[in-house]
């Protein structure tokens, strides 16, 4: 899977989200800090991110800053995004599940690289719901 990634500084656990990825056999793309010549600050590199889950250029993103609350602000901005700030993996499991959430925003400040793990696993190890209740509500979002 392609995964956008975008963080506006090279700080906790930003490097090691590409490495990881790139581990699990996901084709991360780089944006802000973690790539060259691009604007690195948090709303500018989420929208980045966000944009190429939008436009179809990755499959899903996650985006970073030290608290993980502008990253996702500014994704969410982005049409057709479902961002969601994750510091543990029920959190992550459930926004997947039952929010089909598309972005994983995270804290650099509050995510190590243990809990890194956890998340990214149960992030890609759930899927959007098939419950109709869920399925509606995700379709409702698109209608907001």
């Amino acid at each position: 899977m392609r995964i956008a990634v975008a963080s506006d500084e090279r700080t906790g656990v930003a490097e090691a989200i590409v490495d990881e990825l790139r581990r699990r056999g996901h084709e991360p793309v780089p944006h802000g800090a973690l790539s060259d010549g691009e604007r690195d600050d948090w709303a500018w590199a989420s929208e980045a991110a966000a944009r190429d889950v939008a436009d179809g250029r990755a499959d899903q993103a996650v985006v970073c800053c030290w608290t993980g609350t502008g990253a996702s602000i500014a994704a969410n901005k982005v049409d057709g995004v479902r961002a969601a700030l994750c510091g543990d993996a029920e959190t992550a499991s459930g926004a997947r599940r039952w929010n089909d959430a598309n972005v994983l925003a995270l804290s650099l400040r509050g995510t190590s690289q243990a809990v890194l793990g956890e998340i990214l696993d149960a992030w890609f190890g759930s899927g959007p719901s098939e419950d109709e209740a869920d399925v509606a509500n995700v379709r409702h979002l698109d209608e907001i």
